[in-house]
């Protein structure tokens, strides 16, 4: 590569950094303003449902006669749910919320959806890290069983996220009804997701029909890795990975033809 590309590559990568820093910067700001808790609220919203889920679950007395901890299980599996359910919420409206954004000719569709995924991906992992540290150090969780294993099922769910969340926000840029269809579906798949219970515990018949979801792979994985064998999990990486890069390869095509509507 010639000094003259590299010169150009890098300066194509300056503008692209300081597009993408002053776009979360103003949905930051945006969103939290810039008094109170600001931006520590992205981290405390999450931390907050997932306090009230454990409460309520430990309350109810769910976690007598189950050999995992009913915190570890309701931090692993609401955290998870979170992150790829809010980012896809909050993509949906992204492009409609930033339109005139986009009259700038550095500013991209792709740029207003990416900001506002890595705030709803990095809120959710922060609170679930805050968590985890914080009840492990008060004795209410164990540590990981395999910590390597708990960070992979935790990319692998943020990339479902990620690729999801660029579909549906890119295709609301061409109808309104697809984000209004979202949030049923939303609340449809949130007892699905294998948040609130694991695949071995179903029947081998509703087990089948779980894991066609891949956001279920990636739970029985974190799972896995945090606490062991104590229960069988049942995911298979490949399909999992086959379905994002899916939903990526369709997320990015759409976000193309979006880009050329708005800017038409």
């Amino acid at each position: 590569m010639s000094i003259e590309s590299t010169s150009s590559l890098m300066g194509s990568l300056g503008i692209q950094y300081r597009v993408l820093h002053a776009l979360l910067m103003r949905e930051i700001i945006t969103r939290f303003g810039r008094e109170n808790l600001g931006v520590l609220w992205l981290v405390a919203e999450p931390m907050l449902f997932t306090l009230g889920v454990t409460t309520l679950w430990t309350v109810a007395g769910m976690h007598r006669g189950s050999p995992i901890p009913i915190v570890a299980f309701a931090v692993t599996g609401y955290s998870s749910v979170l992150m790829w359910r809010n980012s896809t919420s909050r993509a949906g409206s992204a492009v409609a919320n930033n339109k005139s954004l986009l009259f700038h000719r550095n500013v991209q569709v792709i740029d207003v959806l990416m900001t506002r995924i890595a705030l709803e991906i990095g809120g959710a992992t922060a609170s679930f890290i805050v968590l985890s540290v914080l009840f492990i150090f008060v004795g209410w969780m164990p540590a990981p069983i395999d910590l390597l294993e708990v960070i992979f099922g935790w990319v692998m769910l943020a990339w479902f996220g990620l690729s999801l969340a660029i579909l549906i926000g890119a295709a609301s840029a061409f109808s309104e009804i697809v984000e209004r269809l979202w949030h049923p579906a939303a609340y449809l798949l949130f007892p699905l997701s294998g948040a609130a219970f694991m695949v071995d515990w179903l029947p081998v018949g509703m087990q089948k029909a779980v894991l066609f979801l891949p956001m279920v792979h990636g739970t029985e994985m974190l799972r896995e890795g945090y606490f062991g064998n104590v229960v069988p999990t049942h995911y298979d990486v490949g399909y999992m990975a086959s379905c994002c890069l899916v939903l990526s390869l369709a997320g990015l095509y759409v976000v193309r033809q979006a880009s050329r509507r708005v800017e038409f």
